[in-house]
């Protein structure tokens, strides 16, 4: 394990890798407003272990990454899907499996659909369609449920303390949690208040509400080429389960795993079945040599 700041284009962006760098690389990309932390230790092992080399990070805004003031990010989400080629550049990994969660599975999509040649296979959790298909967003996607609205609508801007931005996120945590399931508030308070206290600054990832989409790929999801799996929770609040199911409909011979009674994210209870899914996923692609983007030959096994 690596922690590291690389500075690309002017803007610093916090990295962190596992395992052996020769091993097949996994590049996790997290949602907006978190930091990498989100994708716990605990599981980037469990991939490292089955022979990926995993790399993780921090989005602008948010751990150990450029910050920016508060209300002017001076960045769009395509800027965002950048960051994610810059990252890869800088571990010298031509491609990468790229495994995106919430908003993170929306900037893998568009990654795979601007960047296709950096992209080895997708893997995208508790996400939605990023792009129309055929022009239009399909009709019967499913809004979010009334208490993840209410909860959101609720939420106080003021946050005076530290203690109030944990309290606040771990009640956050609990509704996507999705309700079915006991919560483990011990283990999410231990997560967010190591989150909040890593931060350069904890209000910045505020920025990530006012993003603008930024230049969004014409190509339709129909047209992406690589392996997809679509991992999604049943009791999923923010995506109900519809979502994924529309996602794999949509892109080429994607596939969908459903996790009963799972929320929003990735539980720990589920990361045996994840990294499980992930690792058998990312072995149907092998990847030779040390290959230039655009030059890369697949063997799909």
């Amino acid at each position: 394990m690596a922690e590291r700041v690389i500075e690309t284009d002017g803007i610093e962006l916090c990295t962190e890798s596992f395992g052996d760098p020769a091993d097949p690389p996994v590049l996790l990309i997290m949602g907006l407003g978190a930091s990498m932390l989100w994708w716990e230790e605990g599981f980037c092992r469990m991939l490292a272990a089955g022979g990926r080399f995993v790399i993780r990070y921090d989005h602008r805004d948010t751990g150990r990454s450029v910050t920016y003031a508060p209300g002017r990010p001076g960045y769009t989400g395509a800027d965002l899907v950048a960051d994610a080629v810059r990252v890869l550049i800088a571990h010298e990994v031509p491609a990468a499996h790229v495994v995106g969660v919430s908003a993170g599975g929306a900037l893998a999509q568009l990654l795979a659909l601007d960047h296709a040649d950096r992209v080895l296979s997708l893997v995208l959790i508790s996400t939605s369609p990023a792009v129309p298909d055929r022009g239009e967003l399909p009709a019967d996607l499913p809004p979010p449920t009334e208490e993840f609205v209410r909860f959101v609508s609720a939420t106080p801007v003021d946050r005076p303390d530290i203690d109030s931005v944990i309290d606040q996120q771990v009640a956050y945590a609990r509704v996507l949690a999705g309700g079915r399931r006991r919560f483990d508030e011990d283990g999410a308070r231990a997560l967010v208040r190591r989150d909040v206290e890593r931060a350069r600054d904890v209000d910045a990832a505020r920025n990530h509400d006012s993003l603008t989409d930024g230049q969004v790929p014409e190509a339709p999801l129909s047209s992406i080429a690589v392996p997809t799996l679509v991992i999604h929770g049943t009791a999923d609040p923010m995506f109900p389960l519809r979502h994924g199911e529309v996602l794999a409909e949509r892109i080429p011979g994607a596939r969908l795993l459903a996790l009963e009674d799972a929320g929003h994210g990735v539980d720990r209870a589920d990361w045996p079945t994840v990294a499980a899914a992930i690792l058998d996923h990312t072995a149907q692609v092998v990847s030779f040599g040390s290959c230039r983007p655009g030059k890369i030959r697949q063997m799909h096994t």
